[in-house]
């Protein structure tokens, strides 16, 4: 009965952390003008962490013995290791959007341009989804990874053509 009520209440937990959560990033989203489709990629990464949460912590509170925990998660951190390091680019461009969403200072509709000294990448920010950020340039659509627009500098081409406009008129 008991191990039943600990399963019960981490359920709980995690319905009501998941609410919450969804709660907060919905507000933020709004608050942002974030599109609903990036909205719902963060918040499913979210739930998934703490699904494994939660999980972490049930796992701890049925008693099973930390030898048990720890020949388990190292056979997959293992398996984990070995998928993620021939696909490291992946898991880096995932970390990279929950930083865009929560701190890049460019919205959808912006016209930005990214500074390269090999390519002019310029345009609209059409959409930013889980892997990359999508930049419409005329009739050309770019996909460009979200870990390199967090490595680039990147200038909202309205502010340059206010800042440039001003120093003429001065």
């Amino acid at each position: 009965m008991r191990i039943f009520i600990i399963i019960l209440l981490v359920i709980v937990a995690f319905s009501i952390s998941v609410k919450l959560s969804n709660s907060a990033i919905a507000k933020f989203a709004s608050s942002r003008s974030v599109s609903p489709y990036r909205t719902k990629y963060i918040a499913k990464t979210i739930s998934m962490s703490l699904m494994v949460f939660y999980s972490i912590l049930l796992i701890t509170f049925l008693g099973v013995e930390y030898s048990q925990i720890s020949i388990f998660l190292s056979s997959i951190f293992a398996v984990l290791g070995v998928a993620l390091f021939a696909q490291w680019s992946i898991l880096s461009n995932i970390t990279a959007s929950l930083v865009i969403f929560f701190g890049f200072p460019y919205r959808v509709g912006d016209r930005i341009r990214v500074v390269d000294k090999d390519d002019d990448i310029a345009g609209v920010i059409e959409e930013i989804t889980l892997f990359h950020v999508l930049i419409k340039k005329g009739n050309e659509l770019i996909t460009y990874p979200n870990t390199l627009i967090l490595q680039k500098a990147v200038i909202k081409e309205s502010d340059l053509d206010a800042s440039s406009q001003q120093v003429k008129g001065d």
